[in-house]
Parts: structure tokens; sequence; C-alpha cells
């Protein structure tokens, strides 16, 4: 009975096979005709046409990547021939040039509010150290392998924009300069050549500052109570891309070398800030001057960040970094997922769960990885230190850093450093480490 069940289905289904295959020849016949005359676009096109359905929607900076290859044939601020990069040449209006340009280009006004633009930079010239250039190179990679992890562009910059603008003035030429290149970026970030990020997961919080426009390391009561000039560091600094930015740049530029009044502002400076020892005028002593004698006009839009290490010094930091390390290591100890191995690019992800455990272990600066750590005073590329640094301290001292920041990095690709003081040496990790 079942057998002639069988053998009673078995025309049907041959005809529904025939029916089948003649579909398909169907939608074969359809589908070549249609890719000559209308041809779908292949894996490449779909990958370089924008997807303005999720244009909007960003998540993290990598999300907000804007489209390179188009600039519409409408005009902008850049088709003016009176603009200029030059810090003597002001800008007028330029929220409104920077809007209208965001406006003009809408793949870059998502996300634009958390664009960042690292820049750095170091002098024209070779090292006179013999080490020096070696030591810049790492600098380097250090601040691109954070900007890597955190989706942030970064520049480097080894010209002077203006050649009366060096050493420590330099950098505002530049900052200036990149504010007109980039109008895509919310923010600039100064970082002198001589910082080292050690701490890679660790993001600024720049929700932190959404009613300020520069935001610079320091103390307010070293500021407005003992006037000292190393009250604040203007060697690591955020600030916004507006025009509030571009007229505090201008003044304060104008205490630098390219101005007839130079050494007049020294003087000035030097009288105001009792503890100041030389006689130039510097960009610092100028920041905590602007700050004591405009603080109406400036200082309520700057932000004097004093609880994360924006730049933390040096010497109070490198004789720590083997506790710091075994700090986190018990850390991960007890929590598996900490330890979990994971693609480079998710990074930011695990950055965020391990900040949950530093938090519940107290979130102070003495359990919490140093961001910043600032060699400053070693002067790395002339060699020429201060001499109240004995010996190599400063060379131990920045090699241990980075080569601390370069293990939270090559964990990701299976190895670390040993020792903090080998920089060649690294050994692979054993899987779940550090279990």
């Amino acid at each position: 009975m079942a057998k002639a069940t069988v053998q009673g289905k078995s025309p049907s289904l041959a005809g529904d096979r025939s029916v089948t295959v003649a579909a398909v020849v169907v939608i074969i016949m359809i589908c070549a005709l249609w890719s000559v005359t209308n041809p779908w676009p292949g894996f490449t096109t779909l990958l370089s046409t924008p997807n303005t359905k999720f244009a909007s929607k960003c998540v993290t900076s990598r999300d907000c990547a804007g489209d390179l290859r188009h600039d519409p044939p409408e005009t902008t601020f850049y088709d003016d021939p009176n603009l200029s990069y030059t810090i003597e040449k002001p800008v007028k209006k330029w929220d409104d040039k920077r809007r209208q340009w965001l406006k003009r280009h809408p793949s870059f006004a998502a996300g634009a509010g958390e664009r960042v633009l690292l820049l750095t930079g170091s002098q024209p010239s070779p090292c006179k150290n013999p080490i020096g250039d070696h030591l810049n190179l790492r600098f380097f990679k250090n601040k691109v392998d954070y900007c890597r992890l955190h989706g942030y562009d970064i520049f480097y910059n080894n010209v002077h924009l203006h050649q009366k603008m060096r050493s420590y003035w330099a950098k505002i030429p530049l900052v200036r300069a990149a504010m007109v290149a980039h109008p895509e970026a919310e923010w600039l970030w100064w970082v002198d050549s001589d910082a080292v990020f050690t701490d890679m997961d660790f993001k600024v919080p720049l929700k932190r500052y959404e009613d300020h426009n520069l935001v610079v390391h320091g103390w307010p009561k070293e500021v407005y109570e003992k006037k000292s000039w190393v009250a604040i560091n203007a060697g690591i600094f955020l600030i916004r891309n507006c025009q509030w930015s571009m007229d505090f740049l201008e003044v304060w530029a104008s205490m630098g070398p390219h101005t007839p009044n130079y050494k007049k502002w020294g003087q000035t400076l030097r009288s105001t800030l009792k503890d100041k020892l030389f006689p130039e005028s510097d960009d610092q002593s100028g920041l905590v001057y602007l700050l004591l004698k405009e603080r109406e006009k400036w200082g309520n839009k700057i932000y004097i960040e004093n609880e994360y290490d924006l730049h933390g010094y040096w010497l109070g930091i490198v004789g720590k970094l083997d506790t710091f390390a075994e700090r986190y290591v018990t850390m991960e100890r007890k929590v598996h997922e900490l330890r979990r191995r994971h693609a480079e690019v998710e990074s930011e992800s695990y950055g965020g769960l391990r900040e949950q455990y530093i938090e519940e272990g107290g979130n102070n600066s003495s359990w919490r990885r140093p961001f910043i750590t600032h060699f400053t005073g070693c002067q790395p590329c002339s060699g020429r230190h201060n001499p109240s640094y004995g010996g190599d301290s400063c060379w131990i001292g920045i090699e241990r850093a980075l080569n601390f920041a370069d293990n939270q990095v090559l964990r990701k690709f299976g190895f670390v450093h040993s020792e903090l003081e080998n920089s060649s040496a690294v050994s692979p990790l054993p899987f779940d480490f550090p279990a």
C-alpha cells in the first residue's frame, strides 16, 4: 500500500520539477537581459556609494567618516581669495563659514561634534641628540597608535608655518591653519612631541566640555591665587574649531616673537608671574596672564582640567609603571571578559568595559593608569635636559613609558615587552592571559 502510494505521486513530482526548472531558466534569461540594459552595481560600487540611510547615525568616530571622493560645485569659504591660513590675518564669521561648509558636505556633518584632529610635530632639522630622531619616531608612533584605536585623525608638522614663531610658539600658527584646513573637525588637540599616551583606553570626556572652547591641564588656585606660570601646562590642550578660538589665538599670539612688543611682553609676564625665572615671553605664561587679566572675556570658556592626567609630570610616574601594570593584571585575572582576545578595532568597547571595573576599584589617580606622561624638561631632540635630572633618567624614563604604552597595543597582536627597559625584546602571550 505504501509502495503504491509512492508510485502514485511520482508523476506529480516530476511535473513539479519541470515547472521549477522552466521557471529558473526564465529568471536567468530575465537577469541576463537586465544586466545588459541596466547592470546591477558590483561589489566595488556598493562599497564606494555613500549610504545616506545611515549617514546621521554615528556610534563611534569611525562610523562618521565623510565622503572623501566628492566636493560639491557650490562655492565655500575656500573660494574666497582673501581667506588666509596665517595668524596675522583674522578670519571673521568663521562659525557661519564652517556651518555652511558642513551643510555642503552632509557626509561630514554627521558626528562632527565628536570629531577630533590631533596635532603634533617637531623641528625641521635633524636632532642633535644621537638618539633624538629615534625617540621622536617612537613618540609619534605612540600618538598614531592612540589615534588609530580611537578613530582620530592626526597631523604631524615639521616646518615652521611662521618663521619667527618657533619653539613653544610654533604650535599656534599650526593650530590656526589646521582650523581652516579641517572644518570637519570640532576639536583640535595639540600634544607636544615629548608627551606619551600611557593609557591607550582612556578617552577625553568631550561632553564635559560642551560649554567650553579651550581645555588645558592645571589648577585654578595656582592660577588665580598664587599667580604661578606653571599653574597650567600649555604643551597639551584641546581647542574648539570656532570663532571664539580664532579670536583667542590671535590675542595669544600677539605676545609672541613675531610682534614688536615681544620684549615688552616678557617684562610684563615676569612682573605679573613672580615665579617666572626667564625674561622671554612664552606661550604658557601668556595663557596664565590672559586668565588673570582678561578672565571675564576668556575665562568662562576655558576649562582647567585636573581630574585626570591630561598632563602628567613624568618624574612622578615612570617609577610607578610596574605597579600600575600589576594592578590592571590583577583586575583582569578576576574578570574573564577583560582578558578575552579581540580584534584591535574592537578596543574601544573593551576599554569602556574596563572603565567600569576601574571605577569600582576607586577611580582615583593613584589607581588609574596616567593618561598622558609628559617629559617636560627632558629635551629629547637636543639632549640638553634640565640639569636637575641626573644621568640618563630622562632616556630611561622615556623608554619605560613608551614600552608601557606599547604593551597595551602589542597585546592585541599577541605579544608584550617582557621588561619595560628593553624595547627590542618581546614575548608571545599565552591564551587567556593573565588567567
